[in-house]
């Protein structure tokens, strides 16, 4: 079997990226299903040569939907997918949540807040030899967001159902994933927090994983 071409990761990210690979078997049948939709939207963008635009969208644009954009970055850069650009937002602004920015730095991503107020804007680093990403809350209509041709990728149910029509997306794709924000302030938050965001990695890694590249 040919190995596959991979990028370097941070060190800090390494081990989690690598564990996480581990656990792809344990991934359901239906699972994986869903996360092939993913899948074959990049790969249709490649045999055209076309830009691969993905926008993961949450209702509040705090958690889930951060959550899957990083990894989504980290995962096309890994697997050297070329012309991918990761996008989120909700159908309200908010904030990045601190929660979830935490349970991120505790897998091995850099990130530091550039500025504050109630809708703090973050840097996020996931390789030295790769642009960082700029992180805050926005809507998926936003200016920084693509327009028009992009996967929208809807990462909560209640999304999902509400916004039934994303202008300018040329395909939607349902992954929804369980909020850990129902564990906030509980003894039980950061162990969720950490699994939704092992769960997350996990799957959109296996999905950019299965990606081939036109012969």
């Amino acid at each position: 079997m040919t190995s596959i071409k991979k990028s370097v990761l941070l060190p800090s990210l390494v081990p989690t990226v690598e564990g996480l690979i581990k656990h792809f078997d344990e991934i359901s049948v239906e699972r994986k299903q869903i996360l092939k939709q993913l899948t074959l939207f990049i790969e249709n963008k490649l045999q055209q040569s076309k830009n691969i635009d993905l926008n993961f969208i949450c209702t509040h644009n705090s958690r889930r939907s951060h959550l899957s954009q990083l990894w989504a970055q980290t995962a096309a850069y890994y697997y050297c997918i070329p012309g991918v650009t990761c996008y989120s937002g909700g159908t309200e602004a908010t904030a990045f949540n601190h929660r979830a920015v935490k349970a991120m730095q505790e897998a091995g991503f850099a990130i530091s807040k550039v500025s504050d107020g109630e809708n703090p804007v973050y840097t996020v680093i996931f390789s030295e030899e790769a642009p960082g990403i700029e992180a805050f809350s926005k809507k998926y209509s936003d200016p920084i967001n693509n327009s028009n041709d992009f996967a929208a990728v809807m990462t909560c149910s209640h999304a999902d159902e509400n916004c039934p029509f994303i202008p300018g997306a040329s395909a939607r794709i349902a992954i929804t994933y369980d909020d850990p924000k129902i564990f906030d302030d509980t003894p039980l938050e950061a162990m969720k927090y950490k699994e939704r965001v092992d769960q997350i990695g996990t799957e959109i890694l296996f999905a950019f994983s299965q990606v081939k590249f036109p012969a």
